[in-house]
């Protein structure tokens, strides 16, 4: 389970107001008939146009500076393995996402309790996903596109008479450079832009920074999980647990749905990666077989190149361990099977 949170983009392509993003969001909806477009949905409704989106967070920014951000954004992106587990239904993704909003209240620490209702929030499901130039199958393809774009400049300098040389085996030379690239989807190169294959189903979260009351700043990035400020000569509580956050939304999916976690797929093993890598390699080796299996098949086909690890971490060379550490680390942060 993949979920991330970032605030409002200010400038750019965004402005003070939440329309820019939620036009980003209506993208999957441009070519479908209306009754087959997606709605935005909260903790209770679930057929909320976007306009009445727009309407409510920008209408929810009570003493906000020009420069604060005015929302946050989620995303929850369940790995393949997980969406194939609930079979990729929609319904059950709705709920889950209502569930994790529960979480998501339940992690600010303030001195009242939190609660889902507090919220001002509309998620959207969204079933595609494209590659973009940051992910590690496109770097990885970069220098056979590299070389093809080079030829077929070479090919454009002979047509236009800037240049001598043969068409056709340039012409040749691009078609094996298509077929060599290491990264292939349905027999093409795989490129920015194009279509993840495979269950892409994930939900984005626009939720207001006020309260629904728009009296209280509710900020999942403040650097506190737990802290007392004073205001107004009164001290008062301030924080958001997010740790506390993502293990919550995580069990919730396991419990909800009966679904069996891997080693590699929890958040608790993430940590322990960045914080002890020994430790991480070490329970990695000493898991029962069939799940030691398991471990190394998501994290293969995620990208990461995992050699015999010896059950002794000290036979491990410093290096090797870092080595290995980034390999495992981008995997686990992969759509694979990220936490």
């Amino acid at each position: 389970m993949y979920i991330a949170i970032s605030k409002q983009h200010m400038g750019g392509n965004f402005s003070g107001s939440v329309r820019d993003f939620v036009n980003y969001l209506e993208k999957e909806n441009e070519d479908r008939a209306p009754e087959q477009q997606e709605k935005y949905f909260d903790q209770y409704e679930s057929s909320i146009d976007p306009e009445t989106v727009i309407a409510e967070i920008d209408g929810n920014t009570s003493k906000l500076g020009k420069k604060d951000p005015k929302f946050y954004s989620l995303v929850v992106s369940p790995s393949q393995g997980e969406l194939k587990h609930i079979g990729n239904d929609p319904e059950k993704l709705r709920q889950y996402t209502r569930e994790v909003m529960k979480a998501y209240a339940n992690a600010f620490h303030r001195d009242w309790k939190v609660t889902v209702d507090d919220l001002k929030y509309y998620a959207k499901l969204e079933r595609e996903r494209t590659y973009s130039e940051t992910d590690r199958k496109v770097k990885e393809n970069q220098p056979f596109a590299s070389k093809i774009l080079e030829h077929k400049n070479e090919i454009r300098r002979i047509e236009r008479g800037e240049a001598t040389g043969n068409i056709q085996r340039l012409q040749q030379r691009i078609r094996d450079l298509e077929r060599e690239a290491p990264h292939q989807q349905n027999g093409r190169r795989i490129v920015p832009d194009m279509a993840k294959e495979g269950h892409q189903s994930h939900i984005h979260i626009i939720v207001s920074r006020k309260d629904r009351s728009n009296s209280h700043s509710l900020s999942p990035l403040t650097p506190f999980r737990a802290n007392e400020t004073i205001l107004n000569g009164k001290a008062q509580k301030q924080g958001f647990h997010r740790e506390k956050f993502y293990k919550a939304a995580e069990a919730t999916f396991d419990k909800k749905f009966g679904y069996r976690r891997n080693f590699v797929e929890r958040y608790t093993s993430r940590n322990l990666l960045d914080k002890d890598p020994k430790k991480f390699f070490a329970m990695l080796a000493g898991l029962p077989a069939n799940e030691r299996q398991a471990a190394f098949q998501l994290l293969n086909k995620a990208g990461a190149k995992i050699p015999t690890i010896p059950v002794n971490q000290a036979q491990v060379a410093y290096k090797a361990l870092m080595k290995l550490k980034r390999g495992i680390g981008k995997a686990m942060d992969s759509g694979s099977i990220g936490i």
